[in-house]
């Protein structure tokens, strides 16, 4: 079997819905290596650990430094449901990761393309190839059906 983008997608955005079950924002993240292994796949967790930082990108990164014993994670690829902000872009460039792959933009605090440009920004000293729009209408389908059902639970 020949795994796709759309296959390690699917794989993120599963930890998305499972994050969304714990009424987390539903957002997923999967990181693989080169083999097309499995390095670590996790949701937003911030709610649960009560941490500010638990993002499932950063929660990825963290699993699989500890898993390969080197925080530099090159030749990995990360897939993510939603465009990363700027803190877990910039997780991703002090990780060295290879490539970055995201469904849905995020407009509002978007740190790839929509707000900030960090990823592939040549004033630092590492630059990511980036595919987006992988899967993005479910990516963004999942992020807006939660808001409208916590809008509608608020105006009740």
């Amino acid at each position: 079997m020949i795994e796709t983008d759309e296959f390690w997608m699917n794989k993120a955005i599963e930890a998305a819905i499972e994050a969304e079950n714990s009424d987390e924002v539903p957002i997923g993240a999967c990181l693989i290596n080169e083999k097309n292994e499995i390095l670590a796949i996790a949701g937003n967790r911030t709610r649960t650990d009560c941490d500010p930082t638990a993002h499932a990108e950063i929660l990825v990164l963290r699993e699989a430094a500890k898993k390969i014993s080197n925080y530099r994670l090159t030749e990995t690829t990360l897939y993510t449901t939603i465009e990363p902000c700027a803190m877990c872009a910039g997780a991703l460039i002090q990780a060295r990761v290879k490539r970055l792959v995201f469904g849905a933009l995020d407009e509002r605090f978007g740190a790839v393309e929509s707000v900030f440009r960090l990823c592939d920004n040549s004033s630092l000293n590492h630059q990511m190839e980036i595919t987006k729009g992988v899967l993005a209408e479910n990516c963004r389908k999942i992020m807006q059906d939660f808001f409208k059902q916590k809008r509608r639970k608020i105006k009740s």
